[in-house]
């Protein structure tokens, strides 16, 4: 198999890595790196799981390759806290009760940042379009979309 030099910003520490040209980038980030947060769920771009950050947009890791990756800032979940502290999106989700049995949770996370980045005071119905690609199977969507809003007005506020 041929393989491939890369170099990625992942939470902010540099790695270089020797990869196979058709490993995806979910794997290098689980099975490389060791970020497991990031959950594979049907590797097919459909559940929204697997859903990290490059250079601050949300894409599924499991549709990208990790050679197109090379060079780029990634942003995992594990990546959000800072020193201990939630960011307000996780602090949000605990509060609001978005949460079940967590498996989305991580890829429902980085889809919400990626909104928030994009646009910081979003409706509902923005919201709902920037999850779109993120399935939860335990909580109607109800908490999670209350949770997004509640750390859009933290952020808002100024109170990170």
């Amino acid at each position: 198999m041929k393989e491939s030099t890369i170099s990625l910003k992942v939470n902010g520490d540099s790695y270089t890595l020797r990869v196979p040209v058709n490993r995806t980038l979910l794997q290098v980030i689980r099975e490389d790196l060791g970020l497991t947060g990031t959950k594979e769920g049907c590797c097919e771009g459909e559940c929204g799981a697997c859903t990290i950050l490059l250079d601050g947009r949300p894409v599924n890791s499991c549709l990208v390759l990790a050679v197109e990756a090379d060079g780029h800032e990634i942003t995992t979940v594990e990546g959000l806290s800072s020193e201990g502290v939630l960011h307000p999106l996780q602090q949000a989700f605990i509060e609001e009760g978005a949460i079940q049995c967590g498996f989305c949770t991580p890829g429902m996370l980085m889809a919400a940042l990626g909104l928030l980045n994009e646009n910081a005071s979003p409706t509902e119905e923005e919201i709902l379009k920037g999850i779109e690609g993120n399935l939860c199977r335990c909580t109607g969507y109800t908490r999670i979309i209350k949770a997004i809003k509640k750390a859009s007005e933290i952020v808002a506020q100024g109170k990170q």
